[in-house]
């Protein structure tokens, strides 16, 4: 008795191909808006106050979130969703917001981009994935790139800074990959996801945000409008995006696309500076963005790879 099995039609694997890329663009559209956050922070927020601009970024975005989506967690997922929330976002943001305050842009930008190399090695620990050697050569390229476009000659390193930069990168490295570990409950959408997270994580920031930073005085329509964007832009849609991206998309391949957020953010100081970037600046970048969409695309296969 012989069991036949249905191959793949190439129309079947040319839908599912375009698909993921279809995803990995719009996932990519996640990163790109992370990398205004330095621009508004510098240029619309009152300076300082880390903890109530993170606890901004979170909470009303979450709330919003929740009126969409009209959906509690139920079960696990209360637990679950104050983990990932607090992974995600209430350590990441004031993490981000530190070593932005300790380091130079550049160097706490380089440290970001080391999250696909550690999210490819928390992959192997918690979802027993077997280690891309691949993604995490185009993820070692891709920090050197960055780090080429960013890195400027006076780079100063406070130890302080360093750690808050790879803490950041690990609290959310962990947290992608727990997000992919546990998916999403049945019949919750995406954007349901992201307000239980954002909410967690703000709820988790409203004391320390009020009681170490305070409300900070002069808040104008300058501050309004960055807050605004931050929350509604930087935080309810990329992570709706974000999270939807991880759910369909392999999730170092996934990580790689951080990649954009330090390369916009050089390009639009650049802009606003009126700076235009260097000859090894270019080479970088272009390293970084090879690395990126290489980094997509699945190992090559073994040659003398047996067909059964």
């Amino acid at each position: 008795m012989s069991i036949t099995t249905s191959p793949r039609t190439p129309r079947s694997v040319h839908a599912r191909s375009t698909r993921r890329v279809g995803w990995t663009i719009l996932t990519a559209l996640t990163p790109m808006a992370w990398g205004t956050t330095y621009i508004v922070t510098t240029h619309l927020l009152p300076e300082g106050h880390p903890l109530f601009a993170a606890m901004m970024r979170s909470l009303p975005a979450g709330l919003i979130a929740l009126l969409i989506a009209r959906q509690l967690p139920h079960g696990s997922w209360w637990w679950k969703s104050l983990v990932l929330g607090t992974l995600n976002m209430a350590a990441f943001f004031p993490l981000l917001f530190l070593a932005a305050q300790q380091l130079p842009g550049g160097v706490a930008a380089t440290l970001g981009a080391a999250q696909p190399i550690v999210i490819a090695f928390l992959a192997v620990a918690i979802l027993h994935e077997k280690l891309s050697l691949w993604r995490v050569t185009w993820g070692v390229l891709g920090m050197i790139g960055v780090a080429l476009v960013v890195l400027g000659p006076n780079a100063a390193m406070s130890p302080l800074g360093i750690l808050a930069g790879l803490g950041g990168a690990v609290s959310m490295g962990i947290g992608v990959v727990l997000t992919k570990k546990w998916g999403r409950p049945e019949g919750v959408s995406a954007v349901g996801l992201a307000g239980w997270q954002l909410t967690a994580a703000g709820l988790v920031l409203l004391l320390p945000a009020l009681l170490i930073d305070g409300i900070p005085p002069g808040i104008d329509g300058k501050a309004v409008l960055g807050y605004a964007w931050l929350g509604l832009i930087g935080a309810l849609l990329t992570y709706t995006i974000w999270f939807a991206g991880i759910r369909r998309l392999p999730v170092t391949a996934t990580a790689l696309l951080g990649l954009l957020s330090p390369l916009v953010a050089a390009v639009l100081g650049a802009a606003i500076a009126g700076e235009a970037l260097a000859p090894l600046q270019l080479l970088g970048f272009a390293a970084a963005l090879i690395a990126m969409v290489a980094g997509q695309l699945p190992p090559p296969r073994n040659k003398d790879h047996v067909r059964s």
